[in-house]
């Protein structure tokens, strides 16, 4: 229900069609809201220009013209009025156009007078709490309304670096994080994506409610519904009592589904329908309950190959992909590691009750010779193991053999005598040895033909799909888009 105070929360509803309008127009007065309604977008405009309102909902389709062109000029003018689209044209395509021209949701008609109540009711609470202009460009929002709580800023930071792809997912996240699109992390594993989500979710205004982390990988194909959705006592071997599911547990806060590109087709599909219905069935029960979370994913996986090869739903694909952003590997933002190395052993040191040692000029010049392919997770974990060797205030890293060879440019026989070469052909794992060898050529080729996989295939006689395939399962990041494989390539 709204609100008791004096004065009620100020609701506008545009749609052309009188019963609609009369509909909304009474559900929302049951619910204590003062409303005015507009049948097409002039009228919506004068009345704009009348009054400021808690909550605008439009139809998409209007006699005048679309409801995104209302959202459009809000936005252009930075009214702080949280926009909900309905559209009896109920596309993902849409949806998607809606939420990223700046809607804080939508709904698809026939409409569901409870779910209209919640996302209203969402609505006038996300205005209420960041009652400012939204800004339309730039990293603006570090602050706003999250901010202002105390968390918002301090997630911000621990996305540690300043380098211009730092930047950019730092904006990103300041943006997205007011509205509820779902929202699709991606890059490659170690990145520090799971941070990225945090962040979002502590700039948001569900920052006081719950954040729940979910390994997609990590659950057995047989638990997945139990453990998504919950299940009643009996309704499995094992099931003594009554469980919440993770969409129950992250209520009025935001789900994070980790390695998302990991789940079967079959749970693929239930996750869909709950994501869009905002309701879901326990396991063995015969109702439905409503859940408000917000859906935030993570992948290092290439999802829209794996749309096409017929291994992820692509209407589940859309509705996750909303809005995305994509963490940059650290081996494109090297510029960043003397920050990120001073963070990771502040905490580290502090971890473990002692000083943090000083990294010296020519370590820190090594690390920004190593590879570093496991990203922040690898030089977090080179971090650890030299300051749990180190003896004296100045930190020395120990580096694999390999890695200490081909830092000092020394050939591996100089070292010590060479061993027969039947030796050193047979390795300990022949597979994880072919799919290396396999991922080293194909990086090859992507890097000779500017990463165009149209070009990459016919140079190696692969097909496109062949190639796209190898370059999922070896989880080989690409940068650009998909519109660049369509490109033709240089003879």
């Amino acid at each position: 229900m709204a609100s008791t105070t004096a004065t009620p929360a100020h609701v506008l509803v545009v749609d052309d069609e009188p019963d609609l309008r009369t509909l909304y127009e009474l559900t929302l007065l049951r619910e204590g809201y003062r409303v005015d309604a507009a049948g097409t977008l002039e009228e919506a405009w004068q009345l704009l220009g009348q009054a400021k309102f808690d909550a605008v909902i439009t139809d998409m389709r209007l006699p005048d013209g679309l409801g995104l062109e209302l959202l459009q000029r809000m936005s252009a003018q930075q009214r702080s009025e949280r926009c909900v689209v309905m559209t009896a044209y109920g596309s993902a395509e849409n949806a998607v156009e809606a939420l990223k021209a700046g809607a804080f949701d939508y709904l698809t008609k026939p409409v569901d007078l409870k779910q209209f109540r919640s996302v209203v009711a969402s609505a006038i609470l996300e205005t209420a709490a960041g009652d400012k202009p939204r800004p339309s460009t730039g990293p603006l929002r570090t602050a706003t309304a999250s901010a202002e709580r105390g968390t918002g800023s301090g997630a911000l930071q621990r996305l540690v670096g300043e380098s211009a792809p730092m930047r950019n997912v730092k904006e990103r996240v300041a943006k997205v994080s007011r509205s509820m699109a779902p929202v699709l992390v991606r890059g490659e594993s170690g990145t520090g994506k799971e941070l990225v989500a945090r962040a979002i979710h502590a700039c948001s205004h569900r920052a006081d409610g719950p954040f729940v982390a979910v390994n997609c990988s990590a659950i057995p194909e047989t638990l997945l519904e139990a453990e998504f959705f919950g299940a009643r006592k009996g309704s499995y071997t094992g099931a003594a009592a009554d469980r919440e599911g993770y969409f129950q547990a992250a209520r009025k806060g935001t789900l994070f589904l980790d390695e998302i590109g990991d789940l079967p087709l079959a749970m693929q599909s239930k996750l869909l329908r709950a994501i869009q219905e905002r309701q879901v069935r326990s396991l063995g029960s015969t109702q439905e309950e409503e859940v408000d979370v917000r859906i935030v994913s993570a992948t290092h996986r290439d999802l829209a190959g794996d749309v096409q090869a017929g291994r992820f739903r692509q209407d589940l694909f859309y509705r996750l992909n909303v809005i995305d952003i994509v963490v940059p590997p650290l081996r494109e933002r090297r510029e960043d590691l003397p920050m990120l190395c001073e963070a990771l052993l502040a905490r580290i040191a502090q971890e473990a009750g002692v000083a943090a040692p000083v990294l010296s000029p020519a370590v820190l010049s090594q690390l920004q010779a190593h590879p570093l392919t496991g990203n922040v997770r690898e030089l977090e974990n080179l971090l650890h193991r030299a300051l749990a060797l180190s003896d004296g205030t100045e930190l020395q890293v120990d580096f694999a053999p390999s890695a200490a060879t081909a830092l000092s440019g020394e050939p591996a026989a100089a070292a010590e005598p060479a061993a027969p070469a039947t030796a050193a052909l047979l390795p300990s794992d022949l597979q994880a040895h072919l799919d290396q060898q396999e991922r080293e050529i194909l990086v090859k080729a992507l890097r000779e033909t500017n990463f165009n996989r149209t070009a990459a295939a016919q140079r190696l006689g692969l097909s496109l799909r062949q190639i796209r395939y190898r370059i999922a399962r070896l989880a080989i990041a690409t940068p650009g888009s998909e519109e660049a494989d369509e490109q033709p390539a240089s003879p």
